[in-house]
């Protein structure tokens, strides 16, 4: 009989540290058993700047986390971000040996060879390989042409590396936790598996997380992963623009953004003026509504509009579920009407699934990522073949 298998999932974002520890079911449904959260500091646009304050607060995380799920935790899947983290898709051809016309497994692992070796720079290291499609003789197949006849096998690999150095500092601040890492997720490939489901990614998704200091995205086209990338944009950068362009301190200006701003573009929501009460006795803070949503509309606009270039032609075209959006920073009123401007598809937010013990604040989409981490180690684990070749070129799995 199956037995059942605990996880954990560890996000360490520019605006917040999340941990979450969930159980995986013999009859393959998920319960989260605790949720550990700290405020981030010393992360700047999803890489670490500071090691000493990213160790404490992930070790604040680790240990709320504990105590909530009464669990010794030993080892995490770690969701990475980062601009120097790239995603392409490259496709690898093998001619079968003259005289051979049935396709063996062997055939086919040349091709997928051939389609895994994409030159990257010197200083990057894979993070994912992940398997498009197969194809025989130019026609194309979802699963494996292991038995068919055929002359060319083909294999259609999407790719993710980054910067090496940037990977290790993060896999280094876990271990000296010390925890080990079962495996790294691009942190878009993470929240997809939440996100969508078989249905939306046959018809055509696009997955966008924006939280403090990122905006993360994934392609799924008929079935398949086609681009991800990320942006160093994120909801900091608004409260920074507000900040500069009134004057408040940036305090006073996230406070404003988060309590009063909206990103719809309606003139009838930018009436009147905003105002953010001060606690401590000095003078309140006003802004005109309409300078104020202005200003987080034209960033957020700016963002989606650097997106959408990003991806490739005609992609949006092909999308016939829609446009979900996930992360602290798409709780923004207003957010999915200029979304919707922007991409010309259906809105959405993810909705956690088939899942049990999750507190009501964890449903918030700012989560999406870490419990996306839960779901992408139940895959693995599945599969009973983790992707462990990159980590073992970083570090030893032994302490």
């Amino acid at each position: 009989m199956a037995r059942t298998k605990i996880h954990v999932g560890l996000e360490i974002g520019t605006s917040k540290i999340c941990m979450v520890v969930g159980e995986v079911k013999s009859d393959g449904s998920v319960k989260i058993l605790g949720v550990g959260q700290s405020k981030s500091v010393g992360v700047r646009k999803g890489e670490i700047y500071d090691f000493p304050q990213v160790r404490a607060c992930v070790k604040d995380a680790l240990v709320k986390a504990e105590d909530a799920s009464d669990v010794e935790v030993g080892s995490v899947f770690l969701a990475v971000t980062g601009s120097h983290i790239q995603g392409l898709n490259n496709r690898g051809s093998f001619r079968l040996p003259d005289g051979e016309e049935s396709i063996e497994q062997d055939h086919v692992n040349e091709a997928k060879e051939i389609a895994r070796s994409v030159a990257i720079p010197q200083d990057h290291v894979y993070l994912h390989h992940v398997i498009r499609r197969f194809g025989v003789d130019g026609y194309e197949h979802a699963s494996s042409p292991v038995g068919l006849s055929g002359k060319t096998v083909d294999a259609d690999f999407h790719v993710v590396h980054g910067i090496r150095s940037r990977i290790e500092n993060q896999i280094k601040c876990v271990r000296e936790m010390p925890l080990d890492v079962d495996d790294l997720v691009f942190s878009p490939i993470a929240t997809a598996q939440v996100a969508l489901d078989r249905e939306a990614r046959e018809r055509g998704a696009l997955v966008i997380d924006i939280g403090g200091g990122t905006t993360d995205y994934a392609l799924y086209l008929d079935g398949v992963i086609e681009a991800t990338g990320c942006i160093p944009v994120g909801g900091d950068h608004i409260t920074n623009d507000i900040h500069l362009v009134t004057g408040l301190p940036f305090s006073k200006a996230e406070t404003l953004k988060v309590r009063e701003g909206d990103a719809s573009g309606d003139p009838a929501r930018g009436v009147g003026t905003a105002k953010v009460v001060d606690e401590k006795g000095f003078s309140d803070a006003e802004v005109k509504r309409q300078l104020l949503n202005d200003i987080i509309r034209q960033r957020l606009e700016e963002t989606m509009r650097l997106l959408l270039a990003r991806l490739p032609s005609g992609a949006m075209e092909q999308v016939g579920t829609g446009v979900f959006l996930a992360g602290g920073t798409s709780l923004m009123r207003g957010f999915g009407e200029l979304a919707h401007d922007v991409f010309g598809r259906d809105i959405y937010r993810p909705e956690p699934p088939e899942l049990s013990g999750v507190q009501a604040s964890f449903k918030d989409p700012q989560f999406t990522t870490a419990l996306g981490l839960i779901r992408y180690a139940q895959i693995v684990e599945s599969e009973r073949a983790p992707k462990r070749g990159m980590l073992s070129r970083l570090w030893p799995f032994s302490r």
